[in-house]
């Protein structure tokens, strides 16, 4: 994904740049209505100037942030996942399939 090229360049695990860039990219073709955005050093999604799902890489997974509201709508969906998971993000570990079903 062009927009986000100059963060992706910036991960230097190959896989795990490969898993974001894949991920951003299902995002933008499955949602092409939000708006790609650098905020934060994170890339994220917005839908009318409001965050909707922001990503981020930690040493041991991607972490997808979603506004609050979808982790509310989808608590059961990620508990069954088994996904890690917070109030505000959800861990997807590198070595884990990503659920886009989820």
């Amino acid at each position: 994904m062009k927009f986000f090229a100059e963060y992706l360049a910036k991960i230097d695990i190959p896989a795990h740049r490969e898993r974001v860039e894949e991920v951003l990219t299902w995002v933008g073709q499955q949602f092409p209505s939000l708006e790609p955005k650098m905020a934060w050093n994170q890339p994220m999604f917005t839908d009318h100037g409001t965050f909707i799902i922001g990503f981020s890489v930690a040493k041991h997974h991607l972490a997808v942030a979603p506004e609050n509201k979808g982790i509310i709508q989808f608590f059961d969906d990620i508990v069954q996942s088994g996904y890690d998971h917070t109030n505000q993000l959800v861990r997807i570990p590198w070595d884990s399939p990503v659920d886009f079903s989820l």
